[in-house]
């Protein structure tokens, strides 16, 4: 036990599950508006879009955000809260805490509707420990809606993600088992569930429900850690009255190292 306390001492006790979801914020979907006509298939995308996605993702890669931001409408609207100049100034936060990032965007379906263009996407987003992000490791899955006019992003939607944050020699390996949707009200089971033998280590977590909100994307949060009486987190929360969106986040430490995974939850009207 004393090894473990020694641990978190040392460790900076706030943690921000909200900085590893600015990840979302280069996703590629694409939100429709009106009548839209059947999804196509991806591998008969057009050209300008797989060749929009590929720009964007090297863009993102390289961490230029001046460049990326070029692809980006001046009206920019973002089912989170989001708008052009908070894009930005994340992007700008994010990349400087995670300079290693790499993205890689696939097509899963897509719309033509009059001049614009509505698709589906899944991005994965990977980052190496470095220095400047304290030696953190991030994955990151997200699927998003997004519309595209005039070689511009103008709209854009997340429909799911998950971010996982380790750090350490030997971090826990922690399965996630929580719904994507939940109603308003509605109780719901969230279970982080440690995947490898503990032998004589002890662990320590905590479970953190968020709203998703723009004014949380750069503030950490403080979490109190508790000692776990069995290999991992079990806890039971509650959906907000009202609908939106949460991010639902686990942390575990044991000896080796610290696992963070953030999923986002659906709250929607009964």
């Amino acid at each position: 036990m004393s090894n473990i306390i020694a641990f978190l001492i040392k460790r900076n006790r706030k943690f921000s599950p909200s900085i590893s979801l600015l990840t979302f914020l280069l996703t590629l979907g694409f939100t429709s508006v009106g009548q839209v006509v059947q999804a196509n298939t991806p591998d008969k995308a057009p050209p300008e879009l797989t060749t929009l996605l590929s720009q964007i993702d090297t863009a993102a890669s390289q961490g230029d955000v001046q460049r990326v931001m070029q692809f980006y409408s001046p009206n920019f609207t973002h089912g989170d809260g989001l708008n052009r100049q908070s894009l930005e100034q994340s992007l700008t936060a994010l990349w400087k805490r995670y300079p290693q990032l790499r993205y890689n965007t696939r097509i899963q379906s897509w719309k033509s509707e009059g001049k614009s263009i509505v698709a589906e996407t899944v991005t994965t987003i990977t980052g190496v420990p470095t220095a400047n992000s304290n030696n953190i490791a991030l994955n990151s899955t997200i699927k998003s809606r997004q519309r595209f006019t005039d070689a511009k992003i103008v709209q854009q939607d997340i429909l799911s993600e998950r971010t996982q944050l380790t750090s350490g020699s030997k971090p826990p390996q922690v399965e996630i088992k929580l719904p994507q949707q939940v109603r308003v009200g509605q109780q719901y089971s969230f279970d982080a569930i440690v995947q490898e033998p503990l032998g004589e280590d002890f662990l320590l977590g905590s479970a953190i429900q968020e709203s998703v909100q723009p004014n949380k994307f750069l503030n950490p949060t403080t979490v109190n850690l508790e000692l776990l009486s069995s290999g991992g987190l079990f806890k039971v929360g509650r959906a907000p009255s009202t609908p939106g969106n949460q991010w639902i986040s686990a942390v575990i430490v044991r000896g080796g190292g610290v696992t963070m995974i953030t999923q986002r939850l659906q709250v929607v009207k009964r």
